[in-house]
């Protein structure tokens, strides 16, 4: 199986499971910057729905095995689930739960229905200004170019800067952003 077939599969449970969800990571990355080559499917998973969750995971069971127990995101400290695809080559799957952190409840409150073409279909994504603050708030390598290649190609004439603003100073990545605006090409 394709990581694009795994990635629709479990976008098609988050929606039978009737959990609300947006897909992060390098599929929100992909749909606003420029798509890079990954080996998981992230979604943020909303715990609002009684059972939703598990619901989610039974409908992933005929294609990912889940690890039996959750682990903690090491920024956020929220719960996440991690799986690993049944195919060949194996791909990881994991959902994170929206937790109460100001910046997720943010996030996953503006989220919004966008055509992914990694997908062929549209699906729920965080905004463009939301990949950008997660992405600098994460500050790995590939997340600082995912936020920098964001801001590229959304361009920042058309973001809604102050709002991006606003979070880095909140979580202390002013530097971040201002290191990757910098680091736009110029046309």
């Amino acid at each position: 199986m394709t990581l694009e077939a795994l990635a629709t599969k479990v976008v098609e449970a988050a929606e039978s499971a009737g959990v609300d969800f947006m897909a992060v990571g390098a599929i929100a990355a992909g749909a606003y910057g420029v798509p890079r080559s990954t080996r998981d499917v992230d979604l943020l998973v909303a715990v609002n729905v009684a059972g939703g969750l598990g619901a989610l995971i039974v409908n992933l069971e005929p294609f990912v095995e889940f690890d039996s127990q959750v682990v903690f995101d090491t920024l956020t400290w929220g719960p996440r689930h991690v799986g690993h695809s049944r195919s060949s080559p194996p791909f990881k799957v994991e959902l994170f739960e929206v937790i109460d952190d100001p910046f997720v409840q943010s996030e996953f409150a503006r989220r919004q229905q966008v055509f992914v073409p990694m997908l062929g279909r549209a699906t729920w994504l965080p905004t463009p200004e939301d990949v950008i603050v997660q992405k600098l708030r994460w500050g790995r390598n590939k997340d600082l170019d995912d936020a920098r290649d964001v801001l590229a190609v959304q361009g920042p004439e058309t973001l809604d800067m102050a709002y991006i603003e606003g979070w880095c100073a909140r979580h202390g990545t002013t530097d971040r952003l201002q290191t990757a605006l910098a680091g736009i090409p110029p046309l």
